[in-house]
């Protein structure tokens, strides 16, 4: 099992929701990413995904967008992230997800891939635009280095789709709670109740649930369906306010901290 599947057994447990923080790997620089994930963490982040930047990154808004461009400006690549996720491993035992796109990954290689992830400490991986149709290769290559595969359904998951995304993931579902982009919304879609209930029916691996996701009231909503929240664009949206014209801003890491144990407060007006 990985630190992914102990984490939601703990949780479990414990009687707990998860918490996931994405953040773009190099935003606003290579150096600073392992603090501001360790701020994540102090906050009360249970997962963190480690976005790696890309040049034509259709799944997310201008807000991660514009984090990738500031992370690729800065010169990191996918064996840079890897790097990152090394130095994060030596000072926490956090888990990680890598979250990337299929063009990067086959450049690298999936099988050298799945065995330098795995050798810098990554958990697991979730490729965005991978059809799970023809994951069979990718998913092997994971799970030989002991990694997670996380799939993405979508409110737009055919029944079938959903079956297999269910077949292939490991670790939990990623369920997006809208079509579209990521980015911050005032109010959660409609989609997601129906979504959690057709992915409930075809697997018991723990859900959780992203896109839009940036206040407690969204946080509290989610936590009474679902194991987990993931929040992305508020996060790297906080980043770029905080580094804008000061990249080595000292408070960044206190921002980051508070942000996420507000958000996590909405876990307890579930009731």
């Amino acid at each position: 099992m990985t630190r992914i599947g102990r984490m939601f057994a703990d949780l479990k447990q414990q009687g707990r929701k998860g918490f996931i923080a994405y953040i773009t790997a190099g935003d606003p620089s290579p150096d600073r990413t392992p603090c501001l994930v360790e701020a994540l963490v102090r906050g009360g982040a249970d997962l963190i995904e480690l976005g790696v930047p890309f040049s034509d990154p259709i799944a997310d808004g201008p807000v991660i967008q514009r984090g990738g461009q500031r992370a690729l400006k800065a010169g990191t690549t996918l064996r840079i992230v890897l790097e990152i996720a090394a130095r994060i491993r030596e000072r926490s035992e956090v888990p990680l997800l890598l979250f990337t796109y299929l063009n990067p990954v086959l450049r690298y290689g999936l099988e050298r891939l799945a065995e330098d992830a795995a050798r810098c400490g990554i958990d697991g991986c979730l490729l965005t635009d991978a059809g799970v149709e023809e994951a069979h290769e990718y998913v092997g290559a994971m799970h030989r280095h002991g990694l997670d595969t996380v799939f993405l359904a979508a409110p737009t998951s055919t029944p079938r789709r959903l079956k297999l995304v269910a077949q292939y993931s490991t670790g939990f579902v990623y369920l997006v709670s809208r079509t579209g982009v990521t980015g911050e919304r005032e109010s959660l879609s409609d989609a997601v109740a129906p979504l959690v209930r057709a992915v409930r029916a075809v697997t018991d691996l723990p859900l959780a649930v992203g896109f839009g996701i940036s206040k407690p009231e969204h946080v509290a909503e989610l936590g009474r369906q679902v194991e987990a929240v993931v929040v992305g664009s508020a996060i790297v949206h906080l980043i770029e306010r905080g580094s804008l014209g000061n990249p080595d801003n000292a408070s960044l890491e206190i921002q980051l901290e508070s942000f996420v144990r507000e958000l996590k407060h909405g876990f307890g007006a579930q009731a």
